[in-house]
């Protein structure tokens, strides 16, 4: 009898645990629609935004993940794993369909730019979502293909989500400091900011880990620690020459 206790209260503790990625998924929709409630859903709303259609559809594809992610963490800790990974796949399409989209808007930013006469800081800026974009993609690879180790994908997982959120942060930094006349792109290190806030919020993950196991998984030391060894990186890297031929190709390639 004991036995069977014991069981049924390491499932409520582990029921529990799984519940806590729910929390983070929602968390991160409610990040991402707040961050670009004031310079997209408002103006949208009222009828005073223009910008490229591409953005639009962007804002769907990112919008319609951070959703997903929400739902899928509910089905898994809610016991329902067969679901879970019978629209896996849907997972598959948003991270290819964020990748394409991504790079799209960022080649309009960069289009943007050069018609203000601000072909390398554009250029330069173009670094923050273009690396943010891949490293989403290499998250959610390395946690497809960990899905049956468990432990290791919804903390990748997680880790991926977050990694995105930088950019609906910076809106709340950029509506806070940024002079009203500006114009262009932001400088590069602008993203520290809000990346710093990402890193708070992987944090509260790894203090959920500690308190839970007694210690912090690898999954957030190896994709939480290269989240933070981007963003130390991508000041120096984004003004390399190298990078402006990157960022040239990519402008070559849209045409």
């Amino acid at each position: 009898m004991s036995t069977v206790v014991e069981a049924r209260a390491t499932i409520r503790v582990a029921a529990k645990a799984d519940y806590f990625f729910v929390w983070m998924a929602t968390v991160c929709l409610g990040v991402a629609f707040l961050g670009f409630a004031p310079t997209y859903w408002l103006p949208m709303v009222q009828g005073g935004l223009r910008v490229n259609p591409v953005v639009h559809v962007h804002g769907a594809i990112f919008f319609g993940w951070a959703l997903y992610f929400v739902y899928q963490a509910w089905l898994a800790a809610s016991g329902r794993l067969a679901r879970h990974r019978r629209v896996g796949m849907i997972g598959v399409s948003f991270a290819t369909a964020m990748t394409i989209f991504g790079t799209l808007v960022t080649i309009n930013s960069m289009k943007s730019a050069i018609a203000l006469g601000m072909a390398d800081e554009g250029k330069a800026f173009a670094f923050v979502p273009l690396s943010s974009i891949l490293m989403f993609a290499v998250l959610v690879a390395f946690a497809i293909g960990n899905v049956r180790r468990t432990e290791w994908h919804k903390r990748l997982m997680l880790v991926a989500a977050i990694s995105i959120l930088d950019a609906p942060i910076a809106r709340w930094f950029q509506l806070a400091l940024a002079p009203p006349d500006a114009v262009g792109p932001p400088p590069v290190a602008a993203d520290l900011g809000p990346a710093l806030v990402s890193v708070l919020l992987m944090l509260v993950a790894i203090v959920h880990d500690r308190r839970r196991l007694g210690r912090v998984h690898p999954a957030y030391w190896w994709a939480g620690g290269s989240f933070v060894a981007l963003k130390l990186a991508q000041i120096p890297l984004s003004a390399t020459a190298a990078w402006r031929a990157v960022a040239s190709g990519v402008l070559a390639l849209a045409g």
